[in-house]
């Protein structure tokens, strides 16, 4: 591909455009904002599948077991937005993490990122936000090398690269995947974490205005996000980071009014922790900051159907 094509993929897109969603649903209180404010967009997003990623802590002690959770709470949020009519374009992931750079895991999200991959162009691309480790797109590639022309890429993982270091959770959990992912060409939206994505932050005094008692799916949110951040702050203040949302929301963001990216040669996922630089990697579009309050307002109206902006 050459670079102008891929700068012409990375534009944003208007009107209505195909996605997929690749997220580790049950590992945070995140991806649950940001499934359903892409549900919220039937206007702008037409979901084609929704894709459940492997992870690792103490919530799964396997891959394999985080994605069982993650796909469960994918259903269990279709049941809160009273949509189970979307079970049938929710497909398991990855049991495992890559073996390695040349070794696609198969299962049948892969398969199914591939094949829908297949299905698109450079003109008309599937657009594939992945808000976890990115195993099942690494390894839909691998398969069908040819989809990184067909396909853009939104990942959030990795640090800023001004931060002190790029050990990020979905990063470090399968570095082969994402430098499978880099190297192969695709067009790629990077949303750091750390440094960026990090200023998304909502306090418990938020949730409970704009969220609590707004319907079955805005009390579980509020509630969730709630008990998971007393759980280690103890009583002490705190933020919240709703990581996953940005991903979303760069989508939503024709003008780019809420996110702000840049052109930039995209760096080198290391194994040590840090990235590094190749001046001949493929060009992608990194996102440097976030305008929180305009992105809050439109997920609170989204969400709520109460229209802040």
């Amino acid at each position: 591909m050459k670079e102008y094509e891929r700068l012409r993929m990375l534009e944003r897109p208007s009107g209505r455009v195909d996605v997929l969603l690749d997220t580790d649903t049950y590992n945070e209180i995140d991806d649950q904002f940001a499934l359903a404010y892409m549900l919220s967009a039937p206007e702008k997003l037409k979901v084609m599948a929704i894709t459940a990623a492997p992870f690792l802590n103490k919530k799964a002690a396997t891959p394999a077991i985080g994605m069982e959770l993650s796909y469960g709470e994918i259903e269990n949020l279709l049941s809160l937005m009273d949509r189970k009519d979307l079970m049938p374009l929710v497909f398991k992931g990855s049991e495992t993490f890559l073996p390695d750079e040349k070794t696609p895991v198969d299962s049948p999200a892969a398969r199914r990122i591939a094949h829908l991959a297949m299905e698109h162009t450079s003109d008309k691309p599937l657009y594939v936000i992945a808000i976890g480790a990115i195993t099942n797109v690494a390894s839909a590639i691998l398969m069908r090398p040819e989809i990184a022309e067909k396909a853009v890429v939104i990942w959030l993982g990795g640090h800023a690269l001004h931060y002190k270091d790029n050990r990020e959770f979905n990063l470090y959990q399968d570095i082969a995947a994402a430098r499978v992912v880099f190297a192969s060409g695709v067009p790629l939206v990077m949303l750091p974490c750390q440094g960026v994505v990090s200023g998304f932050a909502l306090s418990a005094p938020e949730l409970e205005t704009w969220f609590a008692g707004r319907g079955k799916l805005c009390d579980y949110l509020a509630k969730n996000t709630i008990r998971e951040a007393e759980s280690y702050a103890k009583g002490k203040p705190w933020t919240r980071v709703i990581w996953d949302v940005t991903a979303v929301a760069w989508l939503l963001d024709e003008k780019g009014e809420m996110l702000y990216d840049r052109v930039m040669p995209r760096p080198v996922p290391e194994y040590d922790n840090l990235w590094g630089e190749n001046p001949q990697m493929p060009l992608c579009k990194y996102v440097y900051y976030i305008r929180r309050d305009l992105l809050l307002r439109d997920l609170v109206s989204r969400l709520t159907g109460e229209d802040v902006r």
